[in-house]
């Protein structure tokens, strides 16, 4: 007797979500890339550098997902997010955790928010397919920006925005892609300083259109050491940094042996705070 063939025998496993990968940082642009490809039904299909490049990636490839930073020069990523959207589902990828810039990116089509230090490979291969998916992801700072600044709403029960609430005829958005009207400002940070008052000037010390930073030069840290530290002040664990870099774990602890006998600290947070000019008597100057 001939057994009858399994019906879903020939049918094909689902096509790979396509992601680009949109970050100024070309390192980090590689290591996600290296990250995601160990993962079958996830290809990266382009990177891009900023925000004008994330669009146009996606304009030429058609991706199912983009991965997007926040701060980037020239057209950063909550400037491209409602061209990209009309395109794309749409993940922030970033080291920005601010209350104000994550609900600006959900209110302007963001499927989700992730902030780096908080995942493995694992749970961002997951964030994507989800997002893919239509399912909202957020890594656990995102998640308490958006939950504290909804807290701090200082409008009453009951009431909504003007313009909400009430049926309006109007003309729908037009699907196309108008790259020339994506304004191309000098720094990421001009950009994002129109979206509301408090985005630019914000608690993490934004003003004048950069970041304020401490004087590093004293601590004589190498590009590798400087890069290292970056990554250990954003959260990221010995075992994130070693596949950002692609370098090993040992290398990874050696780097940071010398880190710290560099910066006098004893400890991850200590150093971070003098990196990052939070320690008591940590001058700052405009980075």
């Amino acid at each position: 007797m001939t057994t009858p063939p399994h019906p879903f025998a020939s049918v094909p496993p689902p096509a790979p979500l396509r992601v680009v990968v949109a970050d100024d940082n070309p390192v980090v642009r590689a290591g996600l890339t290296a990250l995601l490809t160990g993962h079958e039904d996830i290809t990266v299909v382009a990177e891009a550098a900023d925000g004008r490049e994330a669009c146009e990636a996606a304009r030429a490839h058609r991706p199912d997902v983009v991965l997007l930073d926040v701060r980037m020069p020239g057209v950063d990523g909550i400037s491209a997010l409602p061209y990209l959207v009309r395109i794309a589902s749409v993940v922030m990828l970033t080291y920005s955790g601010e209350s104000e810039i994550v609900r600006e990116a959900l209110r302007r089509g963001a499927g989700g928010y992730l902030v780096h230090g908080e995942f493995t490979a694992d749970q961002l291969a997951a964030a994507i397919r989800d997002i893919g998916e239509g399912r909202p992801h957020f890594t656990p700072t995102a998640a308490g920006a958006l939950l504290s600044q909804l807290r701090q709403d200082p409008r009453p029960t009951g009431t909504l925005p003007e313009g909400l609430g009430a049926a309006r005829a109007t003309n729908a958005p037009s699907n196309g892609l108008d790259l020339p009207h994506i304004p191309p400002s000098p720094t990421s940070a001009e950009n994002l300083s129109q979206l509301q008052p408090g985005v630019a000037r914000s608690s993490s010390g934004w003003t004048g259109g950069r970041p304020v930073a401490p004087d590093r030069s004293r601590y004589r840290l190498s590009a590798r050491e400087a890069e290292i530290m970056d990554l250990i002040a954003s959260g990221m664990t010995n075992q994130q940094i070693a596949a950002t870099c692609f370098i090993s774990e040992k290398t990874v602890k050696n780097h940071i042996n010398r880190i710290f006998a560099k910066l006098h600290s004893t400890s991850r947070s200590e150093a971070a705070a003098k990196w990052l000019g939070t320690a008591p008597g940590s001058g700052r100057g405009v980075g």
